[in-house]
């Protein structure tokens, strides 16, 4: 069997994270831009505090989405240097951590934290 050196590293984040971040973000997105579609009577106390925020401070609720997105930006630019700090050489490997990263935020970044090129795996 041959042995890896690290250099391709890549691991998926859970499904939870998944699912998780992209009903939140989808969602965030769509107060944003879209809140007329959505029907905040059949949130409750939720609904009622986002149709708050769309109302009345519809400028700082976009302000937060784009943070939100700057945020996960810098996490992916992180996983990228976390990379070439943890010996991950690989451009496809790198890509496939920038773009998880960007879509999931710190769920995929805590893997590559997590990973430790100089501990041999245990099987």
């Amino acid at each position: 069997m041959a042995k890896s050196d690290g250099c391709d590293y890549f691991k998926r984040t859970s499904l939870f994270w998944i699912v998780a971040v992209t009903l939140s973000m989808g969602y965030f997105t769509c107060v944003v831009f879209v809140p007329e579609k959505i029907p905040f009577e059949l949130l409750g106390p939720f609904g009622t505090f986002c149709s708050y925020l769309v109302d009345n401070y519809a400028n700082l609720v976009f302000k937060g989405w784009l943070s939100a997105w700057a945020v996960h930006l810098f996490e992916a630019l992180t996983a990228l240097r976390m990379c070439s700090n943890k010996g991950i050489n690989n451009t496809a490997t790198r890509c496939m951590w920038f773009f998880q990263t960007f879509l999931f935020g710190f769920a995929s970044l805590g893997l590559l934290l997590k990973y430790d090129p100089k501990r041999p795996k245990q099987h």
